[in-house]
C-alpha cells in the first residue's frame, strides 16, 4: 500500500485537477499564487500599522492562507511517510557533473547536504546562498507582481501578457542560474 501510495500521479490526473482547481478560482473571481500569502499574513498580524502596502481586507485572502497550510502538512505527511527509499535516478553525465561540482553522493536524496546542511548554512557560500537568494526571489516577486505559480498556473490560464513575459523571465533566471551562477558558487 505504501509503495503505491508513493508513487508519482500521471499527468492525465495531475493535470485535469489542477485545470479543476483553476475553473474554481476563476469562477469565485480568486487569483492562485503562493506569494500574496506573505502580504496576508503580515497583514493579519498588523503590519498595516507601518505600511500601507499590508492594509488590505486580508480576510477576503483567508482561503489562500488555508492553501499554503495544506500544501506545508502535505509536503510533511509526503517527506516523513510517502517518500520512495530508492536512490533518486540520475543520468550517468549528471551524477559525474555534479560531483565535479562538489555535491558528494548525488541521487542518494533529493537535498545533498553539502548544500542544505546546518554546517553548510553557516558557511560564506551557504550565507550568500541564502540570503543572496532570499533576497532575489522576494525583489524578483514583488517586481513581478507575483511568484512562478501565481504567473504560471494563475496568469497564463488568464491568457495574462504580463505573465506570460513573466514565465519567460522565470526561465532565463532558471537557466541562468542552473549554467552559470551555480556551478560558480559551488567551485
Amino acid at each position: 500500500m505504501l509503495t503505491e501510495l508513493s508513487q508519482v500521479w500521471p499527468w492525465y490526473v495531475a493535470g485535469p485537477l489542477i485545470a479543476l482547481t483553476m475553473f474554481i478560482l476563476l469562477y469565485l473571481g480568486k487569483n492562485f499564487g503562493v506569494s500574496s500569502t506573505l502580504r496576508t499574513t503580515c497583514s493579519a498580524l498588523g503590519a498595516g500599522k507601518t505600511s500601507e502596502f499590508f492594509r488590505f481586507d486580508w480576510k477576503g485572502q483567508a482561503w489562500n492562507l488555508t492553501f499554503v497550510a495544506g500544501a506545508m502538512v502535505g509536503g510533511f505527511i509526503a517527506a516523513q511517510w510517502l517518500a520512495d527509499p530508492e536512490p533518486i535516478q540520475l543520468a550517468e553525465s549528471t551524477v559525474a557533473h555534479l560531483q565535479s561540482l562538489g555535491i558528494e553522493n548525488p541521487g542518494a536524496e533529493y537535498l545533498p547536504d553539502s548544500i542544505f546542511s546546518w554546517e553548510a548554512l553557516f558557511t560564506p557560500r551557504g550565507l550568500l546562498m541564502l540570503l543572496g537568494g532570499g533576497f532575489l526571489v522576494g525583489f524578483g516577486t514583488r517586481y513581478a507582481g507575483g511568484c512562478t505559480s501565481g504567473h504560471a498556473i494563475s496568469g497564463l490560464s488568464n491568457l495574462q501578457w504580463p505573465s506570460l513575459v513573466a514565465v519567460i523571465g522565470f526561465f532565463i533566471g532558471g537557466l541562468t542560474m542552473t549554467y552559470f551562477i551555480l556551478p560558480w558558487l559551488l567551485s
